[in-house]
Parts: C-alpha cells; structure tokens; sequence
C-alpha cells in the first residue's frame, strides 16, 4: 500500500514513515516545505502526483498553547489542513482511506477516577486546538457519511525520546537528567494531581497501521489505554530510575487548573484491529530519562 504521510518529520511522523515501510508498505512523507496544507490547490496536487492509496494525515499545531496563542493560524492549520484533504481525495477511483488524526481534547475532561470515555462520548472542545481538532473531525464525519473511507482518530496523551519538552512528561525528563549533571538543584513543577492516559508513542503509531487496513470499519477510533496516571507519579517513576536525590517545587506560573482527567476507552480498536498497548509507563519514562541523559551530555561538550 502507497501510504501519503502529512507531518512525517514531525515526532509521531518518523515513527509512522519507519513502522510503514517495516510493514511492507511504500511511505511517502511530507512536510510543509513539500506541501502547504493550507493551500488547497497545492494540496490537491499533491495528491494527485503521489496517488497513494491512503493518507495518514498528522500535520498540524499539536501543543495547546501554541494553538491558544494563535487561534487563526491554529484553525487553518488543524481544520482548513484536514478539509483540503478531504477535498482532494473526494473524487479519486479507487478509494484514499484517510486517517484523520486528531486528540482525546476533543473530549471534556472527567472528574479524576471517572470512567473512561468512549467514542460516543459527546465532543465537548475546551480550547482553541480541540475546537480546530473537532471541527476537522465533524468534517471527517460528513465526508465518511457521503461515501468517504474516512477514520476520525483520537488518541489520548502519548510520548516517547524525541517529543519537545514543551510537553509534561519530556519536561519532567529533562529536568531530572539536568540535576543528575549538576546543572539544577530542584524540579520545577505545576499540578500534579491531574490524571493523564498516556502511552508510548510507538503503542500509538502501531494503533495507525493497524486502521490502514481496508477490512477495519470507517469511524471513529480512540487510541488509549483506558489507564489513568497521575502526572505527579511521573516523578515517582523518574526517581525509580534516577541514583540521585530529586528535590521538586511548585511554579504558581505552572499551576493553571484544578486537577482533571482524560483517560479514554479504546475497546473499539482493539475488536476492529486486534490493537493492545505493550510498553508501560514505566518503561516509557526509563526511556526519556535516558534520551535527555544523552541530550544533556551532548549539550555538555
């Protein structure tokens, strides 16, 4: 299978491209110096020259407040991006299965320990890149209904060596590797209540190459595994692996909310695809701690 990656330089787009080709298919990545999905006509051309035989489309503004700080650019990139590909594949014979990959944000957050949400759960956006998510997802929904192999894909927190410390569980990596070096005394930290399901990126990108298959039915998919983690265990997890002492501050900038939930049931994907998550988060934060030991070192010289 011909397989068109949108955002494949991107952190889960690597993954993608390498697990792709390992499976026996021919990736094809791009990136916005390749293609500006913003531009329609640029977009349907595109595609027309690659002629995949499905799309994974990744590209797009994934950290909430890059999106909250610039809600036109993020409704552009996240929504008008997902509907010009849409677009493109609307009139191709054979069928593009399309994956549209968007975000369990889309979801309102629970009440810590409350079940987890499933994909009938009403989409309820509490921020600018959830509603740019939903929005695309709802013009997912419209296109499947018309006849489009279309797949909505909402997966739940995930992360692996390699995501940008913007996000909590890098963050929390890197701070540590920098106290092991001496280059710090303390974490830094925000709420650590919140309850979070995450995954390890590659247990999300294998979740995508299961959906490619023409046999699973076009809807919409959670990718999580129905786990909830306190993000203040996360340290705990990093100091099981760390021989020095880790001493943690609060932030009152890093605070924001009360503590919330996203945890979500992806008991549809796993009948669909035969889908399960392997990788714990213990091993998971094992492997950052080890990434930005490496990054810190590297800075070092």
């Amino acid at each position: 299978m011909r397989v068109l990656v949108t955002g494949a330089s991107g952190f889960v787009g690597t993954r993608l491209v390498r697990r792709l080709a390992d499976a026996g298919h021919t990736p094809v990545g791009v990136d916005t110096h390749d293609m500006d999905v913003t531009d329609a006509g640029a977009v349907h051309a595109r595609i027309d020259a690659e002629a995949p035989d499905a799309i994974v489309h990744l590209a797009g503004i994934s950290f909430v407040p890059e999106a909250d700080a610039d809600p036109a650019r993020a409704c552009r990139v996240n929504f008008v991006g997902a509907q010009n590909v849409l677009a493109a594949i609307a009139d191709r014979t054979p069928p593009v299965r399309v994956l549209l990959v968007g975000s369990g944000e889309q979801y309102a957050p629970t009440a810590p320990g409350a079940p987890p949400v499933d994909e009938d759960t009403p989409l309820e956006p509490a921020n600018v890149y959830a509603l740019a998510k939903t929005a695309a997802d709802l013009a997912g929904e419209l296109a499947a209904s018309r006849g489009l192999d279309v797949l909505r894909v909402r997966p739940f927190n995930h992360t692996g060596p390699g995501q940008r410390d913007v996000f909590v569980a890098p963050e929390f990596a890197r701070q540590v590797a920098e106290i092991e070096a001496g280059l710090r005394r303390t974490m830094t930290v925000g709420n650590l209540e919140s309850i979070r399901d995450l995954l390890h990126v590659e247990d999300v990108v294998d979740a995508y190459v299961r959906l490619l298959d023409p046999a699973v039915p076009a809807t919409a998919y959670n990718v999580a595994s129905g786990v909830g983690t306190r993000i203040g265990d996360l340290i705990d997890l990093l100091r099981a692996h760390s021989p020095v002492r880790i001493p943690v501050e609060s932030d009152p900038d890093k605070l924001g909310r009360p503590a919330n939930a996203r945890v979500g049931d992806a008991r549809r994907l796993c009948e669909a695809t035969g889908w399960k998550w392997t990788r714990s988060i213990e091993e998971t934060m094992g492997e950052l701690l080890d990434h930005w030991r490496a990054r810190v070192r590297e800075a070092a010289r």
